[in-house]
């Protein structure tokens, strides 16, 4: 069962937290974030992109940005930007798109639960960017950015927070892409420990839906000092790590795409052709197709969308991974039609979250840096619920979530 505790939160004051909280280090990069945080001294990018502060020559991975984060960090600490809450608590997290509302509990996930596959992944880790994360942990002595955790949804937390969410939030702001969101304090000891109760009693494992990599480096962190600590209890706070945990029902995945910049020598008849060995294809004309179903695709080339509906026999409905459609793109077109055999480091494929709409691969297509789109069926979280519990990997590129949850709405300290 899963240990997840509350914990001494680290909060902007009720006033700043819109102005203070940003979006996670790794959807920009350091000239976005660096625009993003302009005239404003409070915005959560100097802790978390500290290079921002630093001349633009300078190595985001060197000790100078790390201490750069440690240093404002304290900044934000000493101007009483951020506060430390007196007791542990339990935080619910609510965000809002699209006039749908997700609620999550924000509380410390053990570590060692990651280690034993009770904290369950879908994805690979590159050892480069779990080194990243380890450093800035240690160097803050922080877990700065949550973990975006889910779970197979439980009635009993599921009354606790609809009760809690009727009372007004702490923090209740639309952040500047439009999204909503709201931060509630669970005050109450009895729900708190209701809540830690629950977990270790109804939540057989967590999933980790976002931030694979923030996840491992914790994990990680609490392992090396659990080591290097002759004293050591289990009760240390460097043994948990920060998560806001969803419940599945509220989840929705988008669409991950894929954009490929040359037919491998085939023309435009050629390709269509190779692909009716495998898909029923229809031509939907100039307008923006999308796929409405499991193992449909669309396809734009030459200013044309296309669906196409994958043949009986091209996938395996028993595999967890097979039945997959990003899958069937692979093994019916991107390796054999177009010899693109490594998605993580081929320069002729691209990936576009869901995010940023169908018109962005028609703009990518149209301006010609791209040859053709594929845009993808979204994954389902049963489907990835699925091939965690069985311990399969997705392929590169396969989800992606959103709304992100906002940085600096609450921290956990070691």
């Amino acid at each position: 069962m899963s240990t997840v505790k509350p914990f001494r939160g680290l909060r902007p004051a009720k006033e700043i937290a819109e102005k203070l909280s940003c979006l996670p280090y790794d959807v920009m990069n350091a000239k976005e974030a660096a625009a993003m945080a302009e005239g404003n001294p409070q915005s959560f990018l100097h802790i978390t992109r500290a290079e921002i502060d630093l001349p633009a020559d300078v190595d985001p991975h060197s000790k100078q940005v790390y201490d750069k984060s440690v240093e404002n960090f304290k900044k934000f600490q000493d101007n009483k930007w951020l506060i430390q809450d007196a007791e542990p608590k339990f935080y619910i997290y609510a965000q809002t798109m699209d006039g749908r509302t997700q609620y999550g509990i924000a509380g410390a996930a053990f570590c060692e639960d990651y280690q034993n596959q009770i904290i369950k992944k879908h994805e690979l880790t590159r050892p480069d960017k779990e080194d990243d994360r380890m450093v800035l942990i240690n160097t803050m002595n922080a877990n700065a950015e949550p973990v975006f955790l889910s779970y197979r949804a439980v009635p009993e937390i599921d009354e606790i927070v609809n009760k809690i969410t009727k009372q007004e939030p702490e923090y209740k702001f639309v952040s500047n892409d439009g999204f909503g969101h709201q931060f509630w304090v669970i005050n109450d000891a009895d729900t708190n420990k209701r809540i830690e109760k629950l977990f270790a009693e109804k939540v057989p494992a967590l999933y980790v839906a976002d931030g694979h990599h923030r996840t491992a480096a914790a994990a990680r962190v609490g392992l090396e000092r659990k080591a290097k600590n002759p004293n050591h209890t289990g009760n240390e706070d460097y043994n948990y790590f920060l998560a806001v945990i969803f419940p599945d029902n509220q989840l929705k995945i988008m669409d991950y795409n894929r954009v490929i910049k040359d037919l491998n020598g085939l023309s435009s008849k050629d390709f269509l052709v190779k692909l009716s060995a495998s898909f029923d294809i229809e031509n939907k004309g100039a307008e923006i197709y999308r796929p409405t179903k499991l193992h449909e695709m669309s396809l734009y080339l030459n200013g044309i969308w296309y669906s196409l509906n994958a043949k009986k026999g091209t996938y395996n409905d028993s595999d967890p991974i097979g039945v997959l459609d990003v899958t069937i793109l692979t093994k019916q077109v991107l390796e054999p039609i177009l010899n693109i055999t490594d998605l993580r480091t081929s320069k002729r494929i691209d990936f576009v979250g869901g995010i940023r709409g169908l018109g962005e691969l028609k703009k990518r297509v149209d301006s010609g840096e791209m040859a053709a789109a594929f845009a993808m069926y979204p994954v389902s979280m049963a489907q990835l619920l699925d091939i965690a519990d069985t311990g399969n990997i997705m392929p590169p590129k396969t989800t992606w979530f959103e709304p992100k949850l906002r940085s600096g709405l609450v921290v956990h300290t070691l």
